[in-house]
């Protein structure tokens, strides 16, 4: 079994490209990258991580799926570039901390300890440039089915990874004619009623937890829904902040240096990049002619 070490010392089979402008942030948050899974949009976060850098970047959870690993062991080798790439910004000094999730519960077991630069936590809290306090925590310990039903999580995932494999399929149709990365579970989501019920409810849960801690707002995963909301509690303003996921929406969080923070829809990204560089290329054509 590979170390971290091995991780450290071993060369990536897509190479990093040279810094040419990278956007830098002051942190970035990721989650529920379900590294071990065919639904991990694995070449959409090498692009993400390739473009962009941080000062502190918080690992919130579900970054190796190990309920699919015991399963069937899955790794390809741009699950392994991933991996090399977030070990080599924490030894380029970016501070990593990594808050394990329910998938990848196997690690809460190391929390407070720290390996190759990466800090293992339980949660952690963070105060933004702008002064403001938020908690980070991956999420799992306010879902209701993973706290009393825990087998109904597992039935979940089984019924969650079937539909991911036909939103794959689709995926290649859909690059195959030339059209853009899109996710069939992510709009079931959103139109299954009961779904979005329990969406709403989780984030105002999570919220109520984040205020009775003292703090102004929260940064969580797991639901694999990003987000930006505001709740009311004992007449303060409470932040909710849902970083997304890696395998529907392929979102990150990430706050700028002067504290003003938003979520990046990766897939917009590349194609706003791309439609920018075919105008630069057709006015430099223009130009020539």
């Amino acid at each position: 079994m590979a170390t971290i070490s091995d991780f450290s010392r071993a060369r990536p089979s897509v190479p990093e490209p040279e810094d040419q402008g990278r956007r830098n942030y002051r942190t970035v948050w990721i989650s529920d990258i379900h590294l071990g899974t065919k639904g991990c949009n694995a070449e959409l976060l090498i692009d993400f991580l390739d473009n962009v850098d941080c000062e502190t970047m918080y690992l919130v959870g579900d970054i190796i799926d190990g309920w699919r690993l015991k399963k069937k062991f899955y790794w390809p080798a741009a699950h392994n570039d991933i991996v090399w790439r977030i070990m080599k910004r924490a030894k380029r000094g970016t501070r990593v901390v990594y808050i394990p999730g329910n998938h990848d519960e196997m690690f809460r077991q190391f929390t407070g300890l720290n390996f190759g630069g990466i800090e293992i936590r339980r949660a952690a809290f963070h105060d933004t440039a702008d002064g403001r306090r938020l908690m980070v925590l991956h999420g799992d310990e306010f879902d209701a089915v993973m706290l009393s039903h825990r087998w109904l999580a597992f039935v979940g995932d089984a019924l969650y990874t079937f539909m991911m494999g036909i939103s794959r399929w689709v995926n290649v149709v859909r690059r195959k004619l030339g059209l853009p990365y899109w996710s069939l579970s992510k709009m079931a989501k959103h139109k299954v009623k009961n779904a979005v019920e329990f969406i709403g409810r989780y984030e105002e849960v999570v919220a109520r937890a984040a205020a009775e801690r003292g703090v102004d707002g929260v940064v969580c995963g797991h639901i694999h829904t990003a987000e930006h909301r505001m709740f009311a509690h004992s007449g303060r303003d409470i932040e909710y902040w849902n970083d997304g996921d890696w395998v529907e929406g392929c979102n990150a969080l990430v706050e700028h240096a002067d504290g003003t923070m938003e979520i990046l829809h990766w897939p917009d990204e590349i194609a706003a990049r791309e439609a920018e560089a075919a105008e630069r290329e057709g006015a430099a054509v223009a130009v020539a002619a």
